[in-house]
């Protein structure tokens, strides 16, 4: 048997490598993608101050610390009793939309969206930002490089930074808005929705005016059949702060909704020995291996699980756009991996849509922005992460300190279905051990429509990736191997 490795995996964040096995025929007989970093975070947040913890877990990951930081900041609100006033949700909304703009950003124009606007067959080197800019043209480039910016800028004016927030304190925030501070995000975001609209011109444009792309996203080694999952308001609409948690079949059926209080009646976590990476299930499903259908409790989150779940967007141009894209695909729910790269666009609409009706409303300068708390006990917290449903569970002992944490991660919720999609797309595109570049790039393209996010799914305890480095002598001779594993 040959065997095909890909490793490292490229534009995600993290580490990971996808093994390819071949049969006597050069057929695919298996593929594996698999996370070589350990889960230890919940562990060494045990012992630690409660308030800490919107701190602590914002550092798991540079690329979602704002999901983490409200996670967990939510979770606090509930284990300390205290519910935060109407402005301060409307701050950390704020702020949230400020995160989801410039993530979305930047996996459409820098790690998923190459692959389309340059092409799966470009060579390497330009299937990143550099190959979109020469396709689509320097202007286009600067734009996406001030409205991620602008993203980031609102982010920091709510959360006290740009990367890692600490505004998020249980019952509330630390911070108001001036009315300079208004002004300002007023002006950015009104920027960031007519890019938001660019982006989904460029969309049609470059990908759905393609036939061969089209093809590509309803292609069979694309579709994976999996229940779906997503927060929902009350008129079960998209909505990424709060809600319930609702799970749709393969019909777009309705098939559970619940509060995040009671997840762990329903989601249960499977573990396979070739990955640190743990696959939750649907509890009343169960778990029946990596395979889809409605007899296996695998499901998926992220901004394609999320409009399956829902049905429509909270924001006009946004639900217009969301109606547009089942009507064009073809059916409810769609189940091509592909279509997640327009979902997150349409999500990219709805955020800079939410953010004005939030940065418009007056009480966004009040004052009251924090509640007293109670007495420290059990809380749970939900957000919908740029990749999907992130939940924190915290019991905390009678001095506030963490007794036992549990974060159930929007990759890791993804993780069955992004091991599936691999290995189909594997076995549909690699025939009799053909095998060149732009296939193995095609493969990668399953998991990179997810915008895996490996650090924040599987959490290195040591804080560190692996790494292998060779030092030669003057004679180009191996001298010494070091590895970190």
């Amino acid at each position: 048997m040959k065997t095909i490795v890909i490793d490292p995996i490229t534009r995600l964040e993290g580490h990971g490598k996808i093994s390819i096995f071949l049969d006597s025929k050069g057929d695919v007989e298996n593929a594996y993608l698999q996370i070589p970093e350990l889960r230890g975070f919940e562990r060494f947040s045990e012992g630690r101050r409660a308030e800490d913890m919107p701190q602590i877990t914002s550092r798991i990951c540079g690329v979602c610390p704002v999901a983490h930081h409200l996670a967990a900041t939510k979770a606090l609100d509930d284990a300390f009793n205290v519910e935060p006033t109407s402005a301060a949700k409307k701050l950390r909304e704020l702020l949230y939309c400020g995160y989801i703009i410039y993530d979305h950003i930047l996996h459409f124009y820098f790690l998923g969206g190459p692959d389309f606007v340059v092409g799966p067959d470009a060579p390497p080197a330009q299937r990143n930002i550099l190959g979109v800019i020469e396709k689509a043209g320097l202007e286009v480039g600067k734009e996406v490089i001030k409205h991620r910016a602008y993203g980031q800028k609102i982010t920091a004016i709510l959360g006290g930074k740009a990367t890692h927030p600490v505004s998020g304190l249980p019952g509330g925030v630390s911070k108001g808005l001036s009315n300079d501070e208004v002004k300002e995000i007023k002006d950015m975001v009104k920027s960031c929705i007519d890019f938001a609209k660019f982006s989904l011109k460029l969309f049609d444009d470059i990908i759905l005016n393609n036939k061969k792309y089209v093809d590509l996203i309803l292609s069979d080694p694309y579709i994976l059949k999996t229940y779906n999952m997503g927060l929902v308001d009350e008129k079960n609409k998209v909505n990424f702060y709060g809600g319930k948690i609702r799970v749709t079949d393969q019909e777009g059926k309705e098939f559970l909704k619940f509060d995040v209080k009671g997840y762990y009646k329903h989601i249960a976590e499977h573990v396979e020995e070739w990955s640190y990476m743990k696959f939750p299930y649907l509890k009343s499903i169960g778990w029946h291996g990596l395979k889809d259908g409605k007899d296996s409790g695998i499901y998926r989150v992220g901004p394609l699980g999320r409009l399956n779940a829902s049905e429509g967007m909270a924001t006009p141009l946004a639900d217009k756009e969301y109606k547009r894209m089942f009507e064009t695909l073809g059916k409810r729910p769609i189940n091509s991996t592909l279509a997640f790269h327009w979902a997150r666009l349409i999500e990219l609409l709805y955020v800079t849509e939410r953010a004005k009706e939030l940065v418009d409303d007056p009480e966004i300068t009040s004052t009251k922005i924090r509640n007293p708390v109670g007495e420290p006990g059990e809380g749970f917290g939900v957000v919908e992460a740029a990749r999907g449903t992130l939940i924190h569970h915290y019991k905390l002992d009678k001095n506030g300190l963490i007794e036992k944490a549990n974060l159930v991660v929007a990759t890791t919720n993804n993780a069955g279905a992004i091991t599936m999609s691999i290995r189909d797309a594997a076995k549909g595109l690699i025939k009799k051990g053909k095998v060149d570049d732009g296939l193995l790039n095609m493969v990668e393209m399953a998991f990179r429509a997810y915008d895996p996010c490996f650090a924040c799914a599987t959490h290195t305890l040591p804080g560190g990736m692996p790494f292998e480095v060779n030092i030669y002598d003057k004679n180009k001779k191996l001298y010494k191997n070091i590895k970190r594993l």
